[in-house]
């Protein structure tokens, strides 16, 4: 579904290639999560392939078929909802839609209303986003995205700003929604629990600059709940990454 081929970039400010000769692949309907130190250049890899960022060197792929050129082939998520105030939930789920082009007013409400049910949120599309707790407005976010209707979806660190019941209770409403749409997901995170609860695997930014990301694979079968953390592999390999984050980070 993603595969990058020796991608290089570099910003301005800078004067070495934060991803330097970089290639990786995500398959069709996998949940992966990047986990590494803040700063590493994770969001750098999700810009680039969103066409947010220019490369300076390489080929990104989606579905088989280079990114350049095209449009609506993967969904984004940033950290904050970025739910329009002016609008109400509804506006806010119909606006990817609108960007396309080509629905009539009716499908899109259609396709709204059945989202917001899908997302628990039923009844709340006439609110404005101010009338929702945060994790409402998470929900209404990550609703906005699966209506660009792309098989791709690229989540960043999106519950990093919440409580900690609210994010436990988004982190398995999001492995639901997951495991009933088997969408592909790229999820950002800098919480080792939480990419061990998502994911299919995990890749790891050992160093910068990013030359190569170190795809470990979580040893728990799906559906999974939260006991999954408490079995041995699992706590073992989260020790694991956490001594790998550890060496990465400057005392």
């Amino acid at each position: 579904m993603l595969e990058f081929q020796h991608v290089t970039f570099q910003y301005d400010s800078e004067d070495f290639n934060i991803i330097d000769d970089l290639s990786f692949h995500i398959g069709k309907g996998e949940f992966v999560s990047v986990i590494g130190p803040s700063g590493c250049g994770k969001s750098t890899i999700f810009r680039l392939t969103g066409q947010l960022l220019t490369r300076k060197s390489g080929d990104i792929l989606v579905g088989g078929e280079s990114i350049d050129g095209r449009r609506g082939y993967c969904g984004y998520m940033p950290q904050r909802d970025l739910l329009f105030p002016w609008r109400t939930v509804n506006e806010n789920l119909r606006l990817p839609m609108e960007v396309r082009g080509g629905i009539p007013r009716a499908e899109m409400d259609r396709r709204v209303t059945e989202t917001l049910e899908h997302v628990g949120l039923a009844g709340w599309g006439d609110k404005r986003p101010e009338e929702l707790s945060g994790g409402m407005r998470q929900r209404a976010a990550f609703a906005r995205t699966m209506l660009t209707g792309c098989d791709l979806l690229l989540l960043d660190e999106p519950f990093s700003a919440l409580d900690f019941l609210t994010r436990i209770s988004m982190q398995e409403w999001l492995l639901d929604q997951w495991q009933r749409h088997k969408r592909t997901i790229l999820f950002i995170t800098h919480d080792v629990e939480e990419a061990l609860f998502l994911s299919s695997s995990v890749l790891v930014v050992e160093r910068t600059p990013i030359r190569e990301l170190a795809e470990i694979p979580v040893p728990a079968s799906f559906p999974r709940d939260r006991s999954c953390l408490k079995l041995p592999e699992m706590v073992e390999l989260k020790e694991h990454l956490i001594d790998l984050l550890r060496k990465q980070v400057t005392p």
